[in-house]
């Protein structure tokens, strides 16, 4: 049948499933949104405050569900708001789709108005990206970004679709997806059997646990490997909940803010496996001197990133689930008491500790975790509220901690709550933000009050830049430039002028009774919680240092 470029689009996001698109209208892709109007009982469309909001929020979606988000956003300032968003995901492997919409073909490049070169600005920041010119490929294109986004190892594309293109006439077919197969073509029996000998020799053996191994489902491959390995285990930030953060062999995350235990552990073992992580910065601290003593094999989906920061032994490329399942299946149940029973004396010696007595994030992550008895999908924005959620949430399951990792996005935080509740409206969603996270998407509250979201949005405030002001007190001698946020802006106020329930908190109980009663509301709620501006991070490696030289507030308060 004869349809427009814009029905088409329509058409073509009911094919892959999409119930639920996150976008600004404007001009150039007004076509789009009028065919959108057509189909609003089966794709539901949710006007966000800015169209960085509606990246982060189609973020959120496919994070907290795997499957693809999917964002809209016009030509011009439309599509660079998007950037940021698109950014974010690409460095943490989110399957997305933005479509934009441009001036018209015979408009391109005559510096038109709202014209820009979206696709030239994204090409670093997409797996891949379109500009379609002409109706008749429409089709084929969006199917093939959809297919691109969510193969190998996941990210997000850009399809940017002229004017004229959204109302020309093409043939439309309807075409059902392919399934999308596990990558396994790069698995070869040399390296399957290379890693069960590296296993089988080791005698003190670590598990290192990254966000591969929540994206590619192999929360259950992963548990049975580990106890046959007979291993404790870590995790990066992203990997959260992969393994489950209640097991005894479970000791943290590992890095810059990880625990003395994981940090040690990982100095001395004799064989690290790290299970669909990169290696980023924030965890290996000195590349030179991380796990000196240890042997290092490394499970991933893409081969750039073996041998990129960390230097490995042996490796295995291909679907993380997929290579643990074979190598469950030919793998001999070891057993190292020693060494896990050494590891259980260092997680006795070196827990996670704060000052019980006072309210401060460690507090309340403690506490949303009790009340929610860790069944709530957690958002964070980026700073110390981000790392205590990660130090002192406990994660049991994949998908659950929901957080900008590799971009690091201050202001990522709502908008992906608000995608995290629209995919899952019978889950519990908290955004923890910091209160300089908070002013750069404070306006997404408006959307969760549009969208009648139960959504709570508890921000740490300590009046100043938390994280960068932590840095300046222990390597910049106190000076605290531009890290103050003494303005008076009433949180509170403005969350309730948005149509939102706000309290302010300023002790424990008081905190523990309003977040009690945001659990009941049926409308977003802001916490304001008002902490001490030089609570700070604890343990911590230092810039430039090996992790096995992580410091506690002790260590700093004894030296």
């Amino acid at each position: 049948m004869q349809l427009t470029g814009a029905e088409i689009v329509i058409e073509c996001l009911k094919e892959q499933g999409v119930d639920t698109v996150f976008g600004y209208p404007g001009g150039q892709i007004l076509n789009v949104y009028d065919a959108l109007y057509q189909h609003s009982k089966e794709i539901k469309h949710v006007l966000t405050s800015h169209e960085q909001g509606a990246s982060h929020a189609a973020d959120g979606y496919a994070r907290s569900t795997g499957r693809v988000g999917v964002c809209f956003a016009t030509s011009g300032p439309g599509a660079t708001n998007l950037v940021t968003g698109i950014a974010t995901a690409y460095m943490d492997s989110v399957p997305m789709v933005a479509i934009t919409c441009n001036v018209g073909v015979s408009l391109l490049g005559k510096d038109s108005f709202q014209e820009i070169d979206i696709a030239g600005i994204t090409t670093p920041i997409t797996k891949h990206n379109f500009i379609v010119k002409d109706v008749e490929k429409l089709a084929d294109t969006i199917r093939r970004a959809f297919r691109i986004a969510q193969t190998g190892r996941p990210g997000p594309v850009l399809v940017d679709i002229p004017k004229d293109v959204t109302a020309n006439q093409a043939e439309y077919h309807l075409k059902e997806p392919e399934a999308i197969a596990k990558d396994v073509k790069h698995i070869t029996r040399e390296e399957l059997d290379n890693a069960l000998c590296l296993i089988e020799q080791s005698k003190k053996p670590f598990v290192f646990v990254g966000g591969g191994a929540v994206i590619s489902e192999a929360s259950r491959e992963l548990l049975e490997f580990v106890e046959k390995v007979d291993a404790p285990v870590c995790d990066t930030l992203m990997g959260k909940g992969a393994f489950d953060g209640n097991s005894p062999r479970y000791t943290g995350m590992l890095g810059m803010h990880g625990t003395k235990t994981s940090n040690l552990g990982v100095s001395e073992c004799d064989l690290l496996i790290a299970v669909g992580t990169r290696f980023s910065d924030r965890v290996i601290g000195n590349a030179s001197r991380f796990a000196s003593q240890a042997r290092i094999l490394q499970f991933d989906i893409d081969p750039v990133e073996v041998n990129k920061n960390i230097i490995v032994d042996a490796s295995i490329i291909g679907d993380v689930k997929e290579i643990l399942k074979r190598l469950n299946q030919q793998l001999h149940q070891q057993e190292h008491k020693e060494w896990m029973a050494h590891m259980m004396e260092y997680k006795e010696r070196y827990p996670l500790t704060y000052h019980k007595e006072s309210f401060c994030g460690p507090y309340i992550m403690e506490e949303i975790y009790r009340q929610t008895r860790g069944d709530a999908l957690i958002v964070t924005e980026v700073g110390q509220h981000q790392m205590w959620a990660a130090q002192y949430y406990r994660y049991k399951a994949p998908r659950t901690l929901i957080t900008s990792g590799g971009l690091g996005t201050m202001g990522y935080g709502l908008g992906a709550a608000i995608g995290a509740q629209m995919a899952n409206p019978d889950r519990q969603v908290v955004n923890i933000a910091g209160d300089g996270c908070f002013r750069m998407n404070m306006n997404e509250i408006a959307t969760a009050s549009r969208q009648k979201l139960p959504l709570i949005e508890v921000v740490v405030n300590n009046h100043v830049l938390g994280m960068v002001r932590q840095w300046q007190t222990l390597f910049y001698e106190k000076h605290y430039s531009a890290t103050i946020l003494d303005d008076g802006v009433d949180f509170v106020k403005l969350a309730e002028a948005m149509g939102a329930e706000g309290y302010r908190v300023t002790t424990q109980q008081e905190f523990s009774e309003a977040f009690a009663r945001a659990l009941l509301s049926k409308k977003p709620v802001l916490i304001d919680c008002i902490v001490d501006q030089d609570d700070k991070v604890w343990p911590m490696v230092a810039p430039g240092a090996a992790i096995s030289e992580v410091f506690s507030e002790e260590d700093v308060e004894n030296s």
